[in-house]
């Protein structure tokens, strides 16, 4: 696993403008050296990478930024929805371990999992209620149309972006440049 797979699935979290991120990896021994290595620059601007589990041999890695987490997670909405699945929405680092517990130990993907990343409650809620969606773009969208678009944008941007970046330069000195801290 290379620091370019975590850059370009994860642009928009690094660079400060999303709470999480998350792709799929298939990791051996060395990865979790480099998993390890990752965290080391990232815990200094607010950020961490964790590995949630493995579904087949892939391993989802969530990268997140810890502050943006903890203000989303206290969202009553959000907590509402946490505390419904049975989460202890005492700590962010509380409701992860719940979430890879979830996503290891039952056969649906936990739908509130978009809490994680930074969707809106009210688009996670649509989803899981399985209502009628108004948009599809990098999520379902089922609250405001618009300011989803927006937000589409400027996700896609930040990945394009970045993305030239890794054109010129190596992917250990984009990640060191584009990280930014809290």
């Amino acid at each position: 696993m290379s620091e370019e797979i975590m850059i370009k699935n994860c642009s928009p979290t690094l660079t400060g403008i999303k709470t999480g991120s998350l792709f799929s990896a298939e990791l051996s021994g060395r990865d979790n050296e480099i998993l390890r290595s990752w965290n080391a620059l990232l815990r200094q601007k607010g950020l961490r990478a964790l590995p949630l589990g493995t579904v087949n041999t892939r391993t989802l890695v969530y990268v997140y930024r810890i502050s943006r987490l903890r203000r989303d997670l206290k969202a009553p909405d959000a907590r509402r929805i946490l505390t419904e699945r049975g989460y202890n929405c005492e700590s962010p680092e509380r409701c992860i371990a719940r979430l890879a517990r979830r996503i290891k130990s039952e056969p649906e993907f936990p739908h509130e999992i978009g809490l994680f990343l930074g969707y809106p409650p009210n688009d996670v809620r649509g989803f899981i209620n399985r209502e009628k969606c108004r948009f599809t773009g990098m999520w379902k969208v089922y609250g405001n149309e618009k300011q989803a678009r927006e937000t589409f944008e400027r996700y896609k941007a930040c990945t394009s972006a970045i993305s030239h970046m890794l054109e010129t330069a190596s992917p250990v000195d984009v990640l060191k440049l584009i990280v930014k801290g809290e």
